[in-house]
């Protein structure tokens, strides 16, 4: 299993930019998918953008497309989230979540998450 833990949220404003970071202590992080998900106040949970556990393929909703970047950093304990041209609709609390399937189960684990706030 993954260990993960979120940093680099804060108060921006719009258009400006943030950089989220997924880091994983177990150092099992290459074998899991990675994805980034978001909840705003009164919304349900929201997929943003994912990575395959080879950093082959890449996911993003359409809400973020064009916008924001998923990626692996170069140590592969960390999975990072490159936000640009930040909207006030971006704001929320950012999750990431780790899934590794192993036959008919497939294992998610979450971080506790980092608040994103972007004023108008």
């Amino acid at each position: 299993q993954v260990q993960l833990a979120e940093s680099g949220g804060g108060l921006v404003q719009a258009g400006g930019s943030l950089r989220l970071s997924c880091e994983d202590s177990t150092g099992t992080f290459t074998a899991y998918a990675v994805g980034w998900f978001r909840q705003a106040p009164g919304k349900e949970r929201e997929f943003v953008a994912a990575i395959t556990w080879s950093g082959d393929n890449t996911y993003y909703s359409d809400s973020v497309k064009g916008r924001f970047t998923i990626s692996r950093g170069n140590a592969e304990n960390t999975v990072y989230l490159q936000m640009n041209s930040l909207k006030p609709e971006d704001t929320a609390v950012y999750y990431c979540n780790a899934q590794r399937v192993v036959g008919p189960t497939s294992y998610n684990y979450w971080g506790q998450g980092t608040q994103v706030t972007v004023s108008s």
